[in-house]
């Protein structure tokens, strides 16, 4: 593991007194307030894992010192020796805080996050599936304080869904939800199976930053707008206006369509919306394409055609096969307790990308 180096480590805490001085003395324009106010609160965290580090390892350079002290009682050297022992065996943990804190952060981990689910192999178990999927993250982001909104939604015929897309927003959202990118595996006996064997079914997860209007600019130019009659189920609610929506980007050719909503104006909104997070996806995956070269991390890739979990009902196993885990914990993940799944491929990542800085 990198070793931070006790000049960085005082340039640090150096950079953060600055922020405080510039702060309190009350003189900023407000735009550059809050600038100043953003950076410090990124900068905060970093500088503490730094101070504990400096702390701890001038309490060791202290204690040593003492422990050999020709002059001090034979109890005393004895006491410090041992205490210098404890320290050395916590310093590793804050060293890698530390490392972890100064790690390049993904720009867009703050963000709110556009969530695709779609069934995938294997028919109305599949879209059953894509319906558990939906409900297991609609709770975890719940639990979590976060908001859900369903952006549009194509409901099977025995319930679950075709597909559905919603936005979740909340403090933290993308860094917490974007390793769920990927093919998720369902094994278990359907409901329709009299014989009592095991299907195997699948969806597919997307998970996508959210773009705001500064990552974006639409030219009009660019787009092809057509307004249609939404398709429904009939009787009362079917929808007698051209209030559905679909948005070509010619540039690109990506296509969105949205009908969920009785207006035209909000059906447009929400698909400019759609079209606009997808775009700022295009652009990050090829900026990523070119910082990494033909390097893919294990964890995190993006790469749809992987499987990345598979839910075993019969076993009660839910496996991440990207990192090698396996939690007997299936009912209580459906129902969005998904910290420790999560937390396990956020530590992976990181120990991963610190590996990659010592190469």
């Amino acid at each position: 593991m990198t070793v931070i180096s006790a000049e960085r480590i005082a340039a640090i805490e150096a950079r953060r007194d600055e922020m405080q001085a510039a702060m309190a003395r009350g003189d900023l324009p407000p735009d550059k307030f809050v600038a100043l106010s953003k950076d410090y609160a990124e900068l905060e965290p970093v500088a503490a894992a730094a101070a504990e580090v400096r702390r701890l390892r001038a309490e060791v350079d202290v204690l040593l010192a003492l422990a050999v002290d020709e002059d001090a009682e034979a109890e005393i050297r004895a006491m410090a020796a041992e205490e210098a022992e404890h320290i050395r065996a916590v310093l590793p943990d804050a060293e890698r805080a530390l490392a972890v804190a100064l790690l390049p952060r993904d720009a867009a981990d703050e963000r709110a996050a556009m969530l695709e689910i779609r069934a995938g192999t294997g028919g109305d178990e599949a879209a059953l599936f894509a319906g558990d999927l939906f409900r297991m993250y609609s709770r975890y982001a719940e639990d979590r304080g976060w908001r859900v909104e369903l952006i549009s939604a194509s409901p099977a015929d025995i319930g679950g869904y075709k597909e559905v897309v919603a936005s979740v927003t909340g403090k933290g959202v993308f860094a917490r939800l974007k390793f769920e990118s990927g093919v998720h595996r369902v094994q278990r006996v359907p409901a329709t199976e009299s014989g009592g064997r095991i299907h195997t079914s699948a969806a597919t997860v997307a998970v996508l930053p959210e773009a705001e209007d500064v990552d974006v600019q639409i030219d009009e130019k660019d787009l092809r707008i057509d307004v249609y009659r939404s398709s429904g189920p009939g009787g009362q609610s079917v929808n007698t206006t051209d209030s559905a929506v679909r948005i070509t980007h010619l540039p690109s050719g990506l296509v969105v369509i949205q009908q969920d909503e009785k207006s035209q104006h909000k059906n447009k909104a929400k698909a400019l919306k759609v079209l606009r997070t997808r775009l700022y996806e295009l652009e990050r995956a090829r900026l990523d394409s070119e910082r990494a070269g033909a390097r893919k991390s294990m964890v995190g890739s993006g790469d749809r055609s992987e499987r990345i979990r598979t839910y075993n009902f019969p076993q009660g196993r839910v496996t991440d096969h990207r990192i090698g885990l396996t939690l007997h914990r299936l009912p209580e993940i459906l129902e969005g307790q998904m910290d420790e799944l999560i937390g396990a491929l956020i530590a992976e990542d990181e120990a991963s990308r610190l590996a990659n800085l010592d190469d």
